[in-house]
């Protein structure tokens, strides 16, 4: 595992495939990082499918509502609910969508965030100032790169757990 410099801002998520430490970025999108935080302590993102993972691109998952295999799984709407909390605003950066980058999913109108989020694959600066990047991962890219392709997969893998580092 990676060295966790700061456990308040460091997530662990265990996949099928592996464990996969990611660290946040409060100083660049402090919002984003805290509802990441508040839905993993809550065990909010628990069960919770990638919903839609292109190869080449990212991997996406976060569907509080619709995605939780282990409760009300509709494959037909994963990727289409949020969290009962009020959606976050918007915080772009200079920092790019670069490999293991983890940046937040949203509809159209730039401040619609709430849960999604997605793990880039590749570097991906298409998306630079339009979508909020408010972590990286920083070991287990390994394990995101097995995770199974498809929009949605036919079988989708899932967030077994996802823990705040200074909790474990």
């Amino acid at each position: 595992m990676a060295e966790i410099k700061d456990p308040e801002n460091t997530i662990i998520l265990t996949l099928e495939n592996g464990e996969v430490v990611i660290e946040l970025m409060p100083e660049i999108a402090p919002k984003h990082c805290d509802r990441m935080k508040e839905l993993a302590r809550s065990g909010a993102y628990d069960g919770v499918v990638f919903h839609r993972v292109i190869d080449g691109f990212m991997a996406q998952t976060g569907d509080v509502q619709f995605g939780n295999k282990t409760k009300d799984y509709e494959p037909r709407r994963a990727g289409t609910g949020a969290s009962d909390l009020p959606n976050v605003e918007a915080e772009f950066s200079g920092i790019p969508h670069d490999r293991g980058t983890i940046g937040a999913a949203r509809a159209q109108n730039p401040n619609s965030a709430n849960s999604q989020f997605f793990i880039n694959f590749s570097d991906n600066h298409f998306l630079n100032r339009q979508y909020t990047v408010y972590g990286r991962v920083i070991s287990g890219m390994d394990a995101v790169d097995k995770i199974t392709r498809g929009e949605p997969p036919r079988d989708p893998d899932v967030m077994v757990s996802m823990k705040v580092a200074a909790d474990v």
